[in-house]
């Protein structure tokens, strides 16, 4: 059973456009440098994200959101729990977010 992966960002007031930038094309580019422990190669489905344009203003400072798809339980766990490349990732935005959100959720199970 596949699993979508949510990422929702709100970075500080006082960080730069260029680190937001930067902070964005590092997490894209997960896709293709988070690697399966078994078969070495990328195992992230699908990974896209964008700047907030609702108009409905009741995103709570978020400004950015984050989408992955994973083919299984096991491999968003590992990606959450071992990748090094996600760790390191998520090691390097420690500064510069305000606030992450994360949510998970099994397509069609309510």
């Amino acid at each position: 059973m596949s699993i979508t992966h949510i990422v929702l960002f709100q970075f500080k007031s006082d960080v730069s456009k260029d680190v937001i930038k930067d902070t964005i094309k590092r997490i894209v580019s997960l896709k293709d440098n988070c690697i399966h422990p078994t078969s070495q190669k990328p195992y992230i489905r699908s990974l896209s994200g964008g700047l907030d344009n609702s108009p409905e203003g009741i995103q709570h400072g978020i400004t950015h959101a984050f989408v992955a798809e994973f083919a299984s339980v096991e491999d968003r766990d590992y990606y959450v729990h071992e990748d090094p490349a996600h760790l390191a990732f998520v090691k390097s935005v420690g500064e510069v977010l305000e606030r992450a959100q994360v949510i998970d959720f099994a397509p069609g199970v309510f």
